[in-house]
């Protein structure tokens, strides 16, 4: 028999499952986070709850927020569980559950007056954000904030009735100005690299359009501290969904599954306040950039080195893709050659020693990391953590065959079939586009570089066109292993 998350039934779990060692009642908002899907809840929240059960800071609870359309799947999942949620972390060697409850209520994307009221609340100090790497508007071919997107062009011309996360904030924040209170933080929890100034050119931009003395103020009084958030956190399905009932007791609509490992390292501009989170393992430092270059470098661009060749062999899992010879020697020495070499020193760190804990991660088979969602929306993600790697070699005038080789190879699965020719679905917001680019790029590789807005003027350098040119005529003309296997014996 399960027991239904509520919290009425907290004090029935099993022992063996760690519930919060404070009340609900006790709890009053502090922190508005937009976007609670899973990174939110089995990180952040995780933090939170952490620092919660300690019995400090219970005046910054979270209130989730969401103005997506899918985001009133997990509204609906988790309001008749009273915005209680398990988090499973696990190695290989074990499973452990928790209930989390820093997370006091979530406002679905339906109720947008209600949105503007709580942030508008002079008890919201923080409002955080997890919108994935492709919700910031940026314009990959100039890494800077796309001013003409429809979606901000509409915010701007009416910013009293926004659509988008900027347009909220900035209505929020304009708010508070002319009630004369305090602005919020605003902190990124996204993978992009410095994603505060990231998100402080996206609010002030959007501002601009409608107010520059408003921008302007928010350019001066409002904090954007940058930060590095890792865990990996794979999608939940049935198969989460029953584990949990099985090995716990636990019925969860939508439980969070992630790994033991856990980091946020995060600048301490907190102008309005900000929780003591350093008494539960958030690093606070002066400067976060050393840190997000090792991360974003080496496990993000570790994960789309992997992602690719596996998902063209048919490859379900990431610790199933760490156990074929190819894959796995592929990225050990795109690592070890391309990537660790370019990385700047990072404070107390051996990179090589990092790379090895990635690998480890990877290698978990209770996290059952898919292969598809590391795959997933690479025109946004290759930008940020392969491309940089790309041009600095080649200012360095260092190789970049291995390199390349993963955006052949990331060129080839958008084609759009395996090699056993099962169809690839849709797996990139820009899906259509992409296949169609790959497609012409099996003849005339250089469409698929011409793409400004991914590849910017990497596309248009001879060393990297030559090298990409070669290693997708190789994918087709070879298969995946044997281009994998010539790279790793050259």
């Amino acid at each position: 028999m399960t027991i239904k998350l509520n919290t009425t039934t907290l004090d029935s779990l099993p022992p063996a499952v760690a519930k919060p060692s404070y009340a609900r009642a006790a709890q009053t908002p502090g922190v508005v986070h937009i976007g609670v899907g899973n990174f939110h809840r089995a990180h952040q929240a995780v933090y939170f709850d952490a620092l919660f059960n300690q019995g400090a800071d219970l005046d910054w609870a979270i209130v989730g927020a969401g103005v997506m359309p899918f985001d009133q799947a997990i509204y609906d999942a988790l309001a008749p569980q009273d915005f209680y949620g398990t988090v499973v972390e696990q190695t290989a060697e074990r499973s452990d559950a928790r209930v989390v409850g820093s997370m006091i209520d979530i406002v679905p994307p339906g109720e947008p007056a209600r949105l503007h009221k709580i942030l508008a609340d002079p008890a919201i100090r923080i409002v955080s954000l997890t919108i994935t790497e492709g919700g910031y508007f940026i314009d990959s071919s100039s890494s800077v904030f796309d001013k003409n997107h429809p979606a901000i062009l509409a915010d701007g011309a009416s910013p009293e009735d926004p659509k988008t996360v900027f347009g909220f904030i900035c209505a929020a924040l304009k708010r508070r100005r002319d009630e004369g209170l305090a602005p919020f933080t605003v902190m990124s929890c996204d993978n992009i690299p410095h994603n505060g100034v990231v998100t402080r050119n996206a609010v002030v931009g959007l501002a601009r359009l409608s107010d520059k003395t408003f921008a302007d103020w928010v350019e001066q009084k409002v904090a954007f501290p940058n930060g590095m958030v890792d865990r990996i956190t794979p999608a939940t399905g049935a198969r989460e969904r029953e584990f949990l009932a099985r090995e716990f007791g636990i019925e969860d609509r939508h439980p969070v599954f992630c790994e033991d490992y856990l980091q946020w390292v995060l600048e301490d501009k907190f102008p309005a306040g900000r929780p003591a989170l350093e008494k539960v393992g958030v690093q606070f430092v002066d400067d976060v950039t050393p840190y997000e270059n090792m991360k974003i470098r080496i496990l993000n661009g570790g994960h789309a080195t992997l992602a690719y060749p596996a998902g063209l062999l048919d490859i379900e899992f990431a610790h199933e893709a760490m156990a074929h010879s190819q894959v796995r020697g592929f990225l050990d020495r795109v690592e070890r050659d391309e990537i660790i070499p370019i990385v700047p020193p990072v404070p107390d760190t051996d990179l090589t020693e990092y790379y090895a804990l990635v690998a480890t991660r990877c290698e978990n088979p209770k996290v059952a990391d898919t292969i598809r969602r590391l795959c997933l929306d690479g025109s946004n993600r290759q930008p940020k953590f392969i491309i940089p790697s790309i041009a600095d070699r080649l200012a360095a005038g260092a190789d970049v065959d291995g390199l390349a080789l993963v955006s052949a190879l990331w060129c080839r699965y958008c084609h759009g079939t395996t090699e056993s020719g099962t169809d690839i679905e849709a797996n990139d917001p820009n899906w259509d586009r992409l296949q169609t680019v790959a497609r012409e790029a099996r003849d005339e590789p250089g469409a698929w570089l011409a793409m400004r807005d991914v590849y910017g003027d990497v596309g248009r350098d001879e060393r990297f066109t030559a090298a990409f040119a070669s290693a997708l005529n190789s994918i087709w003309q070879d298969g995946v292993e044997t281009a994998l296997q010539r790279y790793i014996d050259h």
